[in-house]
């Protein structure tokens, strides 16, 4: 199932895209005209702690909706709303993971793959959504740059998650562009503050179920700035996997519903290149990742 957040006439509401179609199901109006179940979330992070039987209770409520007399009330086309990240705004964390593609790890100058994962954190404020046009950050930082990446999103909470049991804690899978100031990082020596500039972590459009990727470890990555490539790289290529990075990081924080964790970036990004290319005003970035869909950004 593709999930969207959006706002509609003021209010922020969630549901899933109807087949086909340019547009998504309301299942809150649905749930509330036609009361199909005695209670259902109201915010999509209260639901996906519920897992999988959120999502059958979202294709129950779908399927009463299209067998209902008017089916056409309760769809949203996309044109007629605001389209916000899969997750609004994360309850704890965005927790990401540095050099996790061995060639990525070479062009930021490690000679060698990292050992244990190297992990920072980035400001639930960051957040922002596809198709949002996002500041560029000229005052502040000369050297703005992309990082595409998968993102998980963390259903079942939990701690010491063994690996052969991580996917039970996944919910689904969207897309995430890891925008750094890479002169904050310098001249701050941490991470936190180049990476959580208002609008630094886009996300979307869609959080998709994983029902519909079981094999996250077989997945392209595709970053385009301009429409010229940048990154082209695969998710079998990561040195830590989605399973293992969940293990790894319960063993020590615990992992919450609606947690996100970015996953690494391929090679390619801005400062990889000789001389760097960073963003400008008047960019657009684009990054694809297969199953998923496209996240697009542009950047004033």
């Amino acid at each position: 199932m593709k999930i969207l957040s959006y706002r509609y006439e003021g209010q922020v509401r969630f549901g899933p895209k109807v087949k086909k179609e340019e547009a998504v199901w309301d299942v809150l109006a649905i749930q509330e005209t036609l009361q199909v179940f005695p209670s259902f979330p109201q915010k999509i992070v209260e639901g996906i702690e519920e897992g999988m039987d959120f999502v059958e209770q979202m294709r129950k409520l779908a399927e009463t909706a299209l067998n209902s007399e008017e089916p056409e009330q309760f769809k949203l086309s996309f044109s007629s709303i605001e389209w916000l990240s899969p997750i609004p705004r994360t309850p704890k964390n965005i927790l990401a993971i540095g050099r996790n593609y061995s060639e990525h790890a070479k062009e930021m100058g490690s000679q060698e793959a990292p050992e244990n994962i190297m992990i920072f954190t980035k400001s639930p404020t960051s957040i922002a959504a596809d198709e949002e046009t996002l500041p560029i950050h000229a005052d502040v930082t000369s050297s703005y740059d992309y990082e595409g990446e998968l993102a998980v999103v963390i259903g079942k909470k939990g701690d010491n998650i063994p690996k052969k049991l991580a996917y039970d804690h996944v919910f689904g899978y969207t897309i995430a562009n890891d925008l750094t100031a890479r002169d904050l990082q310098s001249k701050h020596q941490q991470y936190f503050l180049g990476k959580s500039l208002r609008g630094s972590c886009p996300m979307g459009p869609y959080l998709v179920t994983k029902d519909e990727l079981p094999d996250p470890q077989n997945l392209t990555i595709v970053t385009k700035v301009n429409d010229e490539v940048r990154q082209n790289g695969q998710t079998n290529d990561m040195i830590f996997t989605v399973e293992e990075l969940i293990a790894q990081i319960s063993a020590l924080v615990t992992l919450e519903s609606g947690d996100v964790i970015l996953t690494g970036t391929p090679s390619g990004v801005g400062k990889g290149f000789n001389p760097p290319k960073f963003l400008s005003a008047g960019d657009t970035v684009k990054v694809a990742v297969e199953g998923i869909g496209t996240l697009v950004n542009r950047f004033e």
